[in-house]
């Protein structure tokens, strides 16, 4: 058989540059639509994209024919030209260079589905500084990028 299968899920987040919080209703909700469709384009099957004035969270499939980088560059440059083409902003709009991208099991497909909902609830508890250092500790990254934090979201 020559074809390929696969069955990625992927935990992606990024944030807005210099973390300014620009991303607020309604059009977010405007915007995470607009990656989501854009994410489908990709062949990457989205299960949920969510996420705060400053930051995002997207599950989603990675398609076989692309790498996370790939992906992720085509989905942040493509939506931050087109929300500066949309004007719904009222400054320029870019996201911070970079990314955070974390395998999801099967098993905890619906686990990480209901954090990312959840994301204004829980940022009400946790910042997203406290966000990023649970994630490295969740998921054994042990550099010490706190000073760079600004480079991955």
């Amino acid at each position: 058989m020559s074809h390929s299968l696969t069955k990625l899920w992927v935990h992606a987040i990024w944030g807005t540059k210099d973390r300014i919080p620009l991303l607020k209703d309604p059009f977010r909700s405007k915007i995470i639509h607009h990656i989501q469709d854009k994410l489908e384009e990709l062949d990457c099957g989205v299960r949920i994209i969510n996420g705060t004035a400053d930051h995002f969270h997207a599950l989603f499939l990675l398609c076989n024919d692309k790498s996370l980088a790939e992906v992720m560059k085509m989905i942040k440059g493509e939506s931050s030209h087109w929300i500066n083409q949309q004007d719904i902003i009222s400054r320029k709009f870019a996201w911070q260079v970079g990314y955070g991208g974390f395998s999801v099991s099967e098993s905890m497909v619906k686990q990480v589905e209901d954090y990312i909902r959840k994301q204004e609830e829980h940022h009400r508890k946790m910042t997203f500084q406290e966000e990023y250092d649970r994630f490295l500790k969740q998921y054994g990254l042990s550099e010490k990028p706190m000073n760079r934090l600004n480079e991955f979201f």
